[in-house]
């Protein structure tokens, strides 16, 4: 071979080792890149080729499939009643993409996971249309109602828990919005869109696991489980050496109560009457590590509480001085928490000090229903002994009997719970959020934790409390679950 054709063959040597080279890239090291790319439309018209599966809650669908006469998307997502169960399934639009079950169990649904290649390799051979498989929760049905009701037109959220297994059965958020308005790739669709992104009160805000609160005096019961499990108390029952007022450490700013009897008031008739002082004094005797410690083993501080959808991470501050881990031992200052961490709270003391990890899907199902994955219950941590969460729940239970949670009782239940009201705002001007985080046992041994949160209401400031607005919506929910166990 002479020297010029000796240089075009290396020459062309090089241009098919490039090619293969790029192919190879594309193919296999870009390949994931390029399926998630939101530019890359041959995925959402795969996503809509054929039937998804459904969503199911309590054995029933709350998603479905219509044909929508599209060229390129056949199948448009539809839901049942919507707006209550958005904060649980999320949306899938042709024109949007999709978001929270949706999104996260795309595969399954689609029919496009690796888990359903055998499905899809028989559905070859026999000729059947591709099918997308379900996605069972572990939501009740008459507990997101009642949750999903209670809230009404105020904006809010509620999450309950079992308390034993960790799974969810309730996930509410209002104001809502309906999947179903922006499924399809229409002008109308769009202006649906347009018009939930410009809505001043945010609906497709998921409140119950995005948005975190001052949770105000709900907090007091992780200040109680810290002055237990760190032996500031030893006696629920005995005086805790608080003066009236009582000055923030280092300061000479007097914390105000809103109670009575506050003096040197107990653990237990602090918790009952809901005493700042109390409360304030012991987070200082606890210490800011030691509060940190405990709040940790609730949750707090956690980015990476999935179940599956992501929950925004409840933040107990690490690096406050002594007068601000005070005010945050009440719930305020830099305080903050999701609904669903609340719910945690309550459900690791009602469960004893163990805290489940909490979940929202129960199993994936093949198309011909065979469970391909099931959740497994998991212990998350021990944020406090057998002992102090029994203290915990006795007090709690009296603050139902005796104190600021009278709304939250059931007739042959024994109900636990904790009132709060937070201040926000700037000098606290703004009308303050209600909370309320409670259990339920019932005799037969069924049990539920729920927290709510009402984040504003037509009612007058000094109308709105946590025993007032959001007691009764939690009664409802621990009802609902209560009896759909019989």
């Amino acid at each position: 071979m002479n020297k010029p054709l000796r240089r075009i063959a290396i020459f062309c040597g090089l241009l098919v080792l490039a090619l293969m080279v790029r192919t190879n890239w594309l193919q296999y090291v870009q390949a994931e890149d390029l399926n998630t790319n939101s530019k890359n439309k041959r995925i959402q018209i795969e996503r809509y080729a054929s039937e998804r599966g459904n969503i199911i809650v309590d054995g029933k669908p709350i998603t479905g499939s219509v044909d929508s006469n599209d060229e390129y998307f056949k199948y448009k997502r539809t839901y049942v009643n919507g707006p209550m169960w958005a904060p649980v399934t999320g949306y899938a639009s042709q024109a949007y993409d999709a978001n929270q079950i949706e999104k996260i169990e795309d595969g399954i649904l689609t029919g496009n996971s690796d888990q359903l290649f055998f499905d899809r390799t028989m559905a070859m051979f026999t000729g059947d249309k591709k099918k997308g498989g379900n996605v069972v929760t572990t939501l009740n049905g008459a507990a997101q109602k009642a949750a999903y009701d209670g809230l009404g037109n105020k904006k809010g959220a509620v999450a309950a828990i079992d308390p034993k297994t960790g799974k969810i059965l309730a996930l509410a958020s209002t104001p809502s919005y309906d999947p179903a308005t922006f499924a399809g790739y229409s002008g109308k669709d769009e202006k649906a869109w347009l018009g939930l992104e410009r809505d001043k009160d945010k609906p497709k805000l998921n409140r119950a696991l995005r948005e975190v609160y001052p949770p105000g005096s709900t907090f007091k019961v992780v200040t109680a489980a810290a002055a237990l499990e760190h032996g500031v108390v030893d006696d629920i029952d005995a005086a805790t050496d608080t003066p009236e007022p009582f000055l923030l450490p280092t300061t000479r700013v007097p914390m105000v109560n809103h109670a009575n009897g506050c003096k040197n008031a107990s653990l237990n008739q602090a918790l009952k009457v809901s005493c700042n002082s109390v409360f304030a004094n012991l987070g200082d005797k606890v210490t800011r590590d030691k509060m940190v410690e405990t709040a940790q083993k609730f949750g707090f501080n956690n980015p990476e509480i999935d179940i599956p959808v992501r929950a925004a991470a409840s933040v107990y501050d690490k690096a406050m001085d002594r007068p601000q881990n005070s005010l945050s031992s009440i719930g305020q200052f830099n305080t903050a928490t999701t609904p669903l961490q609340m719910a945690m709270v309550t459900a690791a003391i009602a469960n004893d000090g163990k805290l489940m990890k909490p979940y929202m899907i129960d199993q994936l199902e093949a198309p011909n229903l065979d469970v391909i994955e099931k959740t497994e219950p998991q212990e998350m941590s021990r944020p406090l002994s057998q002992k102090n969460a029994q203290l915990l729940q006795q007090m709690m239970e009296n603050v139902v009997e005796n104190g600021t949670g009278g709304n939250a009782k059931i007739d042959d239940v024994t109900v636990g719970g904790k009132t709060g009201t937070a201040q926000h705002g700037e000098n606290n001007s703004k009308n303050p959020y209600a909370w309320f985080i409670s259990y339920a046992k019932a005799a037969d041994g069924s049990t539920v934790a729920v927290a709510v949160v009402v984040e504003d209401s037509e009612a007058k400031r000094d109308d709105i409390s946590g025993g007032g607005l959001a007691a009764p919506i939690a009664k409802d929910v621990m009802q609902a679950v209560l009896d759909s166990k019989k």
